[in-house]
């Protein structure tokens, strides 16, 4: 039975079928669960302060009482303060309050709905009446028409538009539209109706932003026309406007802080009203307002508004203020507590976690496909796994593909020194690799990729790009990447050129066809023939319209789709689910194909995937679609699939006939817009065809060492409490911490090896919770320079909150068994929201987060801001079901981080953009024990600190830095750079305040670079987190057992405790004395083995020079030239 979203209908058919519209009214009953939001509290907060962060509030129309928001909630007071009494509670965050021109309601914004919407309370009888019915609305904003018949409403994703909506219901009008950059914020209504004042800029935010952001306008009910008002080079925004209409009131930046104008509406004059004030918002999204709301008392005397943690009154004339006190003691609720601890095995072998690029024998009888990198063959019927190479480590093997007769595997490599080539192998093993890519005994060299054998087996099809510029781009993407689309021969020889590439990628073929297909990522599936011209647009899909985070709604574009090979279907990978679909033969040049909801598709087609899949391909008889995802290999039997929906079908037939018709609407809507399907959402008891799934376990074996080491007086910092050794002793066997004494340790073992580290210090290896380490995706590059300077750095556990790609799996596969060197290798897999998902129910919650605790074993998630509260509810709940530690995307957005926070989200990779933040906000973080990972070098809401550091750091002149780094990417970090700004602007010191009382507080932080500038960085963004007065001790803890708290692994790293992995860090100069010596790395240990600082050579338990630094070249010297 399908679910009808009955507004959506009542807008598809208002002209033929009527529905009532009904006002959504709730009375408030702490008792009565709320369906919209599902998770139930689990964990009570008391809280009892007299100050309070970011407060917006209303003052009544008689003068007698203030209503404000504080942490989610709206309380109220006596206009001369006193103990608060409480408007709202429960899980719901509402806030913003605006009194009725009557006094009896309040209208405000509240997600209780599940999205964020505009509800008006009547404070007598406390119904609510929802006003705005919106999904994915970010933030909303509202006041009040003088007659109390209207509200005034900015809503909207992100670049809010200004709408006028009727108390008593309707879907209300669209004032302001255009243009669709244009952001609307805190509209005030005038004194007579006709105005509506407001503040508005280009866009959501800016990163970097410089100065001005907003200004305010004014927009005329009578003639529709709008008029700037201000012009100020420090913004103008919260227009306030007094009662007699005779003052408006704004905020404006002053110098690096905010300050408050005063405008006489008569005359134009205008002057300094209060300096400084509550720092605004104006740098990030201000989803909680530029500035919190104030208000006027009823006589225009007085001003009422927030700052320094206070509720102040400043009187306008005589230019003086006055605390209003209020005292909070309520509980509030609070959402559960993930928290996991995960193990780190020791065991000698492991298993692969990542397959890539399957392909299937013609036969169905066999598996090819890549794993670390080397290519595999494996028998379905024996699950024999039998390597087909052996290259050595540092050439990448990639992209196999079968022969027509099933005898040969084409594939291509990469290797840094020598460049890409293309092979085949003799799918039975018999025979070396055979080069292909080799003419006249001159090797072919290029970047190769997705390979295929034409029908006839004469031919080999590939998409060719430039290997210079290859080896010479950093980062996941490459330049010329993808240059030339060529075949040649299958016997190998000369290259032939067919077209340019043009955006198009991954040639196949339909057989008894001489055309060559390919996917565009706009056009979608096109063929070209053999000479590279005539071509002809075939078929573009698109999916579910995903959360997203912008204002338009756009379905979602396939990212792959590959024709069967008897020409009858396609396949189209979606938002990382696989789809089914036949392509009809219409002679159109554009036909476009939704699968948003299959039943309703245009023509027959089937969503293959439950959690997602990768590298779909076509069984030779088109009858069968495989996929893998992790380790696991997936078949779907497209006729076994029809057989299963025929019996389905019988059981439809059974359905009531109020079912009947539900599905009747349901379809006329997909009739007349494809795109709206989706809104249609399936029963969760609905029976599904699901597809054969294998696990393919390649076992490697795991570098642990075999070995034993005594460290001698060192001081020892050992992150167990406060424990300090002045002169330790450490030893450790193999990976593993046997003990930590500040006496001498007898050990019996005549083979373990003394190292005296007088002079030294020693603490836990680093660890970083915000690590974007993306090396090259797609064709793989051996020993990423991210990794190395990383380690070199004394980073030896990373957390990667959201890469994007899954190619991550397979890198720190390559670094646990010793291939590569780097940190340990922790990530959350692409963010859960960076895919694309609408999540549509606490099922498909489950089933997604089945990605990462089933297949990628990441352990942790990013919700990377995927749906409104009610989505985000549902995701915690799968990930705790799961035990899935999830992190969350600070988005620039207060309202978000406090309502993750409420909920029980367990992290949050980016700072608060507002400060200060005062004890309410402090002391609710530190009970729910959220790690708390500002990434203060890409600041939110205030000038990078990185930007500092690359001002005043010489980091072209540093030896480390410069053998770490690739020449190019240190080059556009720091030569002719952007963005320079006075040093009292950057904010970072205000903002790292926070991590300071929150840790004094009992609470939870974590140092994360963002691989803004790797390595190096790490510590830049130690001291950025340093530089809000924490102490050095604290700041140390924060950097390794409280990172290691945050992932789930303070059980086995963090410390140097007896049974911890054997991580550490060794310092030539004491951090406990000045922090920037945490940079000061002699030595590093990763998992027993250590490590020379400077250039990673490797002095116990063997010494061995580092190797495979591609990244490094010579500087051009001696060579002709000026003054040579």
């Amino acid at each position: 039975m399908k679910k009808i979203i009955y507004p959506l209908l009542i807008i598809m058919f208002s002209s033929g079928i009527l529905f009532s519209q009904n006002k959504t009214e709730e009375k408030d009953n702490k008792e009565k669960s709320n369906k919209n939001l599902p998770i139930k509290p689990q964990r009570f907060y008391d809280l009892n302060t007299n100050v309070g962060s970011w407060i917006s509030l209303d003052v009544s129309p008689d003068g007698q009482k203030i209503v404000f928001d504080l942490l989610g909630d709206i309380y109220s007071i006596p206009i001369t303060g006193g103990k608060a009494e409480r408007v709202t509670k429960g899980m719901a965050f509402d806030s913003h309050p605006k009194f009725s021109p009557d006094g009896e309601s309040i209208a405000y914004v509240s997600d209780k709905s599940g999205g964020n919407n505009i509800w008006v309370r009547n404070l007598k009888t406390n119904d609510s009446i929802q006003i705005t019915k919106e999904k994915d609305n970010q933030t909303a904003f509202a006041d009040w028409s003088k007659d109390g018949d209207y509200l005034i409403i900015s809503k909207g994703r992100r670049n809010l538009k200004l709408h006028m909506y009727h108390k008593d219901g309707g879907g209300g009008v669209k004032l302001i539209d255009k243009p669709s950059s244009l952001k609307i914020v805190q509209p005030e209504v005038g004194v007579n109706d006709r105005y509506i004042w407001y503040a508005n800029r280009t866009n959501s935010w800016q990163y970097n932003a410089g100065l001005p952001q907003y200004q305010i306008s004014k927009y005329d009910r009578e003639t529709g026309e709008i008029k700037r008002e201000t012009s100020r080079f420090g913004s103008a925004f919260t227009p306030t406007l007094s009662p007699d209409g005779k003052n408006l009131v704004y905020g404006t930046r002053y110098e690096d802080k905010t300050a408050l104008r005063i405008r006489d509406l008569d005359t134009g004059y205008e002057k300094w009203l209060a300096f400084p004030v509550q720092k605004d918002d104006q740098e990030s999204q201000a989803t909680m307002g530029v500035l919190p709301n104030m208000a006027f008392t009823p006589d225009s005397k007085y001003l009422i508004l927030s700052y320094g943690g206070k509720i102040n009154k400043i009187d306008i004339n005589e230019g003086r203020s006055y605390v209003i006190p209020f005292q909070i003691n309520e509980t509030l609720e609070v959402g559960p507590e993930l928290k996991f601890d995960y193990e780190i095995s020791d065991e000698k072998t492991m298993l692969v976690n990542q397959i890539r690029n399957p392909s299937v024998s013609p036969d169905n009888k066999k598996i090819t496909f890549t794993a670390l990198n080397k290519l595999y063959l494996m028998d379905i019927e024996t699950s024999e796994i039998t390597r087909l190479t052996s290259f050595e480590d540092e050439t990448t093997e990639a992209m196999p593909n079968w022969s027509p007769d099933g005898k040969e595997i084409v594939f291509v490599t990469w290797n840094d020194k020598i460049g890409g080539s293309l092979y085949k192998v003799r799918s039975d093993g018999k025979r070396k690799p055979f080069l292909l890519t080799e003419s006249n005994d001159i090797r072919l060299n290029g970047v190769y990729m997705n390979p295929r054998w034409n029908p006839v087996g004469d031919r080999i099809v590939f998409t060719k790009g430039d290997p210079t510029s290859y080896r010479d781009s950093e980062g996941p993407r490459a330049f010329k990447s993808n240059e030339q689309i060529m075949w040649i021969s299958s016997n190998g020889g000369k290259l032939n050129f067919i077209s340019e590439s043009k955006g198009r990628s991954f040639p196949h073929f339909v057989d008894e066809k001489d055309r060559i297909y390919l996917f565009h990522n706009s056009k979608g599936l096109v063929s070209i023939n053999w000479e590279g011209t005539d071509e002809k647009n075939i078929v573009k899909v698109t999916g579910t319209t995903p959360y997203g985070s912008g204002d338009i709604k756009k379905p979602a574009n396939a990212s792959l789709i590959l024709i069967s090979p008897d020409g009858s279907k396609g396949l189209a990978k979606i938002s990382n689910n696989i789809y089914s679909f036949t392509i009809p033969y219409t002679g159109l040049e554009s036909l476009k194909i939704s699968v948003s909801n299959t039943k309703f598709s245009s023509f027959p087609a089937r969503k293959l995937t439950k959690v997602g899949g990768e590298f779909p391909s076509w069984n030779k008889n088109s009858k069968s679609i495989n996929w893998s995802i992790g380790n696991s290999f997936l078949t779907y039997n497209l006729d076994a699939a029809e057989q299963f929906d025929k019996m389905q079908d019988e059981k439809d037939d059974q359905k009531s006939e109020e079912e009947k018709k539900k599905d009747e609407l349901a379809e006329k809507i997909a009739e007349l817009n494809p795109e709206l399907a989706d809104e249609v959402s399936e029963d969760d008891n609905t029976d599904e065809f699901l597809a054969d799934e294998i696990q393919i376990e390649v076992l490697v074996d795991r570098d642990i060492p075999n070995s034993s080491v005594l460290f001698t007086n060192a001081k020892i910092i050992t992150m167990n409490g406060n424990e300090i050794f002045q002169n330790g002793q450490i030893y450790i066997k193999n990976n593993r911490i046997i003990e930590v004494s500040d006496k001498e340790i007898i050990i019996e073992d005549q083979n373990v090896v003394k190292m005296d580290m007088t002079g030294k210090t020693i603490l836990p290896g680093f660890v970083d919770t915000h690590a974007h380490m993306w090396p090259r995706w797609g064709l793989h590059r051996y020993q990423p320079a991210s990794y190395a300077a990383n380690l070199a750095n004394g980073v030896t556990t990373t957390r990667d909150p959201q890469t994007a790609t899954t190619d991550v799996l397979t890198y720190a596969d390559m670094v646990e068994t010793g291939m590569i060197l780097g940190p340990r290798v922790y990530s959350t897999g692409p963010g859960l929201g960076y895919w694309g998902y609408n999540v549509k129910s606490l099922d498909e919650a489950r089933d997604l987060m089945k990605q990462y605790s089933k297949y990628y074993n990441t352990k942790t998630i990013k919700m990377y801001v995927a749906g409104n509260r009610q989505q985000r509810q549902w995701i915690l709940m799968a990930a705790k079901e799961q035990e899935i530690m999830p992190t969350t995307e600070g988005s620039l957005n207060l309202r978000l981080n406090l309502t993750e926070t409420i909920d029980g989200y367990p992290g949050q990779e980016h700072n608060h953009p507002i400060y200060p933040v005062y004890d309410d906000i402090v002391g609710l973080t530190a009970f729910t024990k959220k790690a708390y990972t500002p990434t203060l070098l890409v600041t939110y809401g205030g000038p990078w600190a990185e930007n500092y550091y690359f001002a005043t750091e010489d980091i072209h002149n540093d030896e480390k830095v410069k053998f770490f780094t690739p020449k190019d990417e240190l080059d556009s970090k720091r030569r002719i750079k952007s963005g320079w700004f006075h040093e009292d602007e950057y904010a970072f010191v205000e903002f790292s305040e926070f991590v300071k009382h929150l840790v004094e507080k009992g609470g939870i932080a974590g140092v994360g670079s963002h691989g803004q500038f790797e390595g190096i960085g790490y510590h830049w963004e130690l001291w950025s987190m340093a530089a809000g007065g924490i102490s050095n001790h604290d700041m140390l803890k924060v950097a390794t057992i409280q990172g290691a708290y945050a992932i789930g692994l303070d059980k086995e790293l963090g410390s140097l405790e007896k049974g911890k992995l054997a991580d550490l860090v060794i310092l030539d100069k004491d951090p406990l004395i000045e922090i920037r010596n945490t940079s000061s790395v002699n030595m590093v240990m990763k998992n027993g083995r250590l490590y020379d600082g400077n250039n990673l050579n490797q002095v116990y338990p063997i010494r061995k020079k580092s190797e495979n630094f591609n990244w490094q070249e010579d500087p051009p010297n001696s060579l002709p030239g000026i003054n040579k």
